[in-house]
């Protein structure tokens, strides 16, 4: 696609990433002191200082990546209510992952001194295998889901402001790479929070004009309804099987409590109260949005009336009704939206993914050879960590591949089978042990991608269920057979109540 695209959409844009650029540089100016004082707490958790609302909009804008807002309302034109029902259950995510971890966590990262999720897991179960494997584990799947992100956001730049793919990768990729690298947690915090905002505003933009496009609601449903009464149906005339709703549930459901990228937010809140509020506040704002989204793309219908295959498949459905829909004054302001989904996730990654190499393996390793390193080096080499990965998972994004939706949802299977019982049962269990942990996670993980490249299934459902499922038993076995953790541990970590 030629350079020659829509400057009135492409202008908006520019005005929200030169924002999101600003806050970056404002972050870094405002916390310069502090990075002399303990850069790695400033930088990979802003310090223990969210409030309640801006936690909800981070974790939130973490969570909701550009396939929630591209492929999955795109799934949902091609399928109809039962992806809706599918999606629903990531509405409780929010609350369950800072209800669960949040006050864990938060009151284990304060004894332990711990910045992130690795910081606990070593504590937990005394391995520097472990919390090497998770490391490695975090750095390898973040890459999947941060390439997903480029692809998406710059297909839907292309498609709706007429714009190159290239141009737009390289556009918002470099905004993203830049803040995140010079403001670190805070600035990646601040940006979700405007980010989120923006996603909210696109929706609703987005629903009013395609409502408008198709002739009202009634109309769009008995356009539906004549033509495709399936879509009306929970199972879809079988698009949307049982074994596909239960593993779905798991899958972006009940298992994404574990995700890294979300636990770590629970590190970061300021107090109880903050927390408490950004319980409500997410549930509300990422269940308006999960619906949101997923119900303009089944009202999409009333926009784009011919086949798939005729509008190049279901990643394109959501950008080309961006295009048609909207006036073309308005269409730069409703592509920030789902970019802004794009750009919070890809952001919120770089920070954990560059804290698990400086942080989890480069600090562990000096500090174990008596090693100090000063703040100005870890800045140097935290900013540098950032700023090569996302140029790295950049180059990637450059041939991009299909379907990014699935893409998402192998990374997400292969943190939730790594971490989902190491932290479930490692925080609330007495008896998790060493060997039960390290088979977990790297038996449970092989098994996972093994699966997946084979495309082996057990009665048609998606692999995480093996992931899982093999995870937990080893998990067992090893915590049955292996040596119990030591009691000073178990005391720190389970203390006996007076």
């Amino acid at each position: 696609m030629s350079n020659s695209g829509n400057l009135s959409a492409l202008l908006p844009l520019l005005v929200f990433m030169a924002v999101m650029v600003g806050i970056g540089f404002y972050v870094r100016q405002g916390q310069s002191r502090g990075f002399s004082n303990n850069f790695v707490q400033q930088y990979f958790i802003g310090n223990h200082d969210l409030g309640g609302f801006v936690l909800a909009m981070t974790t939130v804008a973490t969570y909701s990546s550009v396939s929630s807002f591209v492929g999955g309302p795109g799934m949902a034109w091609q399928i109809g209510f039962g992806w809706i029902y599918m999606a629903v259950v990531q509405v409780t995510a929010i609350f369950l992952v800072l209800g669960i971890f949040g006050k864990r966590v938060a009151l284990l990262s304060r004894k332990f001194d711990a910045v992130t999720v690795v910081d606990i897991i070593r504590e937990r179960f005394q391995s520097d295998a472990l919390a090497s494997m998770a490391a490695f584990i975090i750095v390898l799947f973040f890459c999947a889901t941060m390439t997903a992100q480029f692809v998406g956001g710059a297909k839907l730049f292309a498609t709706v402001t007429g714009y190159s793919y290239e141009m737009g990768l390289l556009l918002f990729g470099l905004v993203v790479v830049i803040y995140t690298t010079i403001g670190g947690f805070r600035a990646v915090a601040l940006t979700d929070t405007c980010c989120a905002i923006m996603m909210m505003i696109g929706i609703v933009l987005l629903l009013y004009y395609v409502l408008q496009a198709g002739g009202g609601y009634m109309a769009i449903m008995n356009n539906i309804h004549a033509n495709h009464p399936e879509m009306l149906e929970p199972f879809s005339a079988g698009h949307m099987p049982a074994g596909l709703y239960l593993t779905q549930w798991i899958l972006v459901g009940i298992c994404t409590i574990a995700l890294p990228q979300s636990v770590v937010r629970g590190i970061s809140y300021k107090d109880t109260k903050s927390l408490h509020r950004a319980m409500l506040i997410g549930t509300v704002v990422v269940g308006f949005m999960n619906i949101g989204i997923n119900f303009t793309g089944i009202l999409a219908h009333g926009v784009l009336t011919d086949s798939l295959q005729s509008y190049g498949g279901v990643d394109y459905i959501i950008p080309k009704t961006i295009a048609t829909a909207m006036p073309s004054s308005l269409v730069g302001l409703a592509i920030i939206g789902p970019l802004a989904a794009s750009i919070s996730t890809i952001s919120g990654l770089l920070i954990v993914a560059s804290s698990a190499i400086i942080k989890d393996v480069y600090l562990h390793h000096k500090k174990q050879q008596g090693c100090e390193v000063s703040n100005q080096r870890l800045r140097c080499l935290s900013m540098l960590a950032t700023a090569v990965i996302g140029v790295v998972v950049f180059f990637i994004a450059l041939t991009p591949p299909s379907l990014i939706w699935i893409i998402n949802m192998f990374a997400f299977g292969g943190l939730e089978t790594a971490f989902f019982w190491t932290l479930l049962l490692g925080l609330f269990w007495r008896r998790a042990n060493r060997l039960g942990a390290l088979l977990s996670m790297g038996g449970g993980t092989i098994a996972y991608c093994l699966t997946q490249s084979l495309g082996f299934k057990v009665m048609g459902l998606h692999q995480i269920t093996i992931g899982i499922t093999v995870s937990l038993l080893f998990f067992l076995l090893g915590s049955y057979l292996g040596k119990p953790q030591d009691q000073a541990v178990l005391d720190l970590f389970f203390p006996k109540r007076k």
